[in-house]
């Protein structure tokens, strides 16, 4: 694809995004079946449900542009899931595996918001109103699923995970 002007960075953008999403949508199950905490392995099935919302949204901004979405593999979104998926072969205590799975989740989480605030802003610079709403809710919704990794982390996940060895 050739990048002459914002709007074609814009839609090759957008399809990295959507390849990105199916890839979470085919890792999120796994995750949350590796989890040992119920609340852990809600918050991966909660945002299973999000991402299918999300690849719906991208795909009404697709169809509004007159484009498909596919055609772009998200290399990026497929090293990080690989880490992930690495952990899961791990030979983990549960506890530490989940305070792992946390952190690869929010490495996907910090490049999805990278990624959204991007299209989100290329959107508004192209009068693209409707998509630009859209890719602001996925953003805030992405953001959302952050913090609450973060929370789940700090209050319970990565204290059940220290052992006596870890503490000197």
């Amino acid at each position: 694809m050739s990048l002459a002007t914002l709007h074609d960075l814009y839609v090759d953008e957008l399809k990295d995004l959507y390849n990105a999403e199916n890839q979470i949508l085919k890792a999120l199950p796994k995750m949350a079946k590796a989890a040992s905490h119920p609340e852990l392995g809600a918050a991966f099935t909660d945002h299973l449900a999000e991402t299918k919302v999300h690849i719906e949204r991208l795909e009404t901004i697709f169809k509004e542009l007159g484009k498909g979405p596919k055609g772009k593999k998200c290399k990026a979104m497929e090293g990080l899931l690989a880490e992930g998926q690495d952990l899961l072969a791990e030979d983990a205590d549960p506890m530490v595996l989940d305070a792992a799975l946390i952190a690869a989740a929010q490495r996907v989480e910090h490049y999805e918001m990278a990624g959204y605030g991007c299209v989100r802003t290329f959107a508004r610079l192209l009068g693209e109103d409707r998509a630009a709403d859209l890719l602001q809710q996925t953003l805030d919704e992405e953001g959302a699923t952050d913090r609450k990794l973060t929370k789940l982390a700090e209050s319970v996940i990565n204290a059940e995970a220290v052992s006596p060895a870890d503490v000197s």
